[in-house]
């Protein structure tokens, strides 16, 4: 990443066209009495420069159709509509969603019947109206940010990209590769799904009001093959969850709980290819795939 990409956007210039500005963030916010909480992870983006460059770096087509979760105000579902045939935001906020339309029908009114909105907690949303999205582009509340990722690319598998803006330390999580330090369970159920890397930074003066860490931005493209493997997504993940539960651990201990005993760990191990002294952080996802494949057939559910 160029320097010039790491330096945070103006917040004094004018935003063009029908974008939000600060003044316009403050004045609509006001309007709707609506004071960002942190418990509810709320911080809106007060600069087009920011959501354009979101939009971008999203590489959002003329023919997508666009998911957003969490939208605010709406500063990034008007650069959206912009560049997207449709977007679909998901907002939990009550006032927050029913201010949202009349937001984007009074800035760009010609674009209003390309836009939808579904006001529920995006945790909870199983089906969208209009057609199937095929990208997902959001400002995450970092409380949820992991979870709302992972269940918005399991339950609509037709998103095929993926750019998240989350805590900082949350992107590099993700964005981890086997043997980082910070490679761990969102790493690895990320790349069960796509193909994940950074994909640049954002200043804190781009936020009303600015947080007290940095943002990163996180692509994700969804994988063109599934990981080959006979184990289901739930077996696969159980794995994930048990050798990060105790990452200190060996494999041979960390999975003994759910092999059933030590031995029984260190045998699926060595049917996977997996030394039984390895540690989860130093393992791919198709690593824990292979192991979920040779759990003790005493410790797999009835049929």
């Amino acid at each position: 990443m160029s320097t010039a990409e790491q330096q945070p956007e103006s917040t004094t210039s004018t935003p063009p066209d029908a974008l939000l500005g600060p003044a316009d963030i403050r004045e609509l916010a006001a309007v709707l009495g609506v004071r960002p909480t942190k418990q509810k992870g709320q911080n809106f983006v007060i600069d087009a420069n920011t959501v354009r460059r979101i939009v971008r770096t999203a590489e959002v087509r003329p023919d997508d159709v666009v998911v957003e979760v969490g939208p605010g105000l709406g500063s990034l579902t008007l650069a959206l509509l912009e560049a997207a045939d449709r977007v679909t935001a998901v907002e939990i906020d009550d006032v927050l969603a029913a201010a949202l339309p009349a937001t984007v029908e009074a800035r760009m009114p010609a674009r209003k019947d390309r836009f939808a909105l579904v006001h529920s907690d995006a945790m909870l949303v199983e089906e969208l109206p209009g057609p199937a999205p095929t990208a997902l582009v959001a400002n995450l509340p970092y409380n949820v940010a992991v979870p709302v990722l992972l269940t918005m690319l399991d339950r609509f598998p037709t998103i095929e990209r993926t750019l998240v803006m989350v805590q900082a330390e949350v992107a590099d999580r993700l964005a981890a590769k086997p043997g980082n330090k910070v490679y761990g369970v969102p790493s690895v159920k990320a790349n069960w799904y796509a193909h994940v890397k950074r994909a640049g930074s954002i200043g804190r003066k781009v936020f009303w009001p600015a947080p007290n860490v940095d943002s990163g931005l996180v692509s994700l493209v969804r994988r063109a093959e599934p990981i080959k493997t006979t184990a289901s997504k739930a077996e696969v993940f159980a794995v994930v969850d048990a050798a990060f539960a105790q990452r200190r651990k060996t494999l041979r201990a960390a999975l003994a709980g759910w092999a059933g005993s030590a031995a029984g760990a260190e045998a699926a191990l060595v049917a996977a290819g997996v030394s039984p002294q390895a540690r989860g952080e130093s393992l791919t996802v198709e690593e824990f795939a292979a192991i979920a494949e040779h759990k003790p057939a005493a410790q797999r559910p009835a049929l």
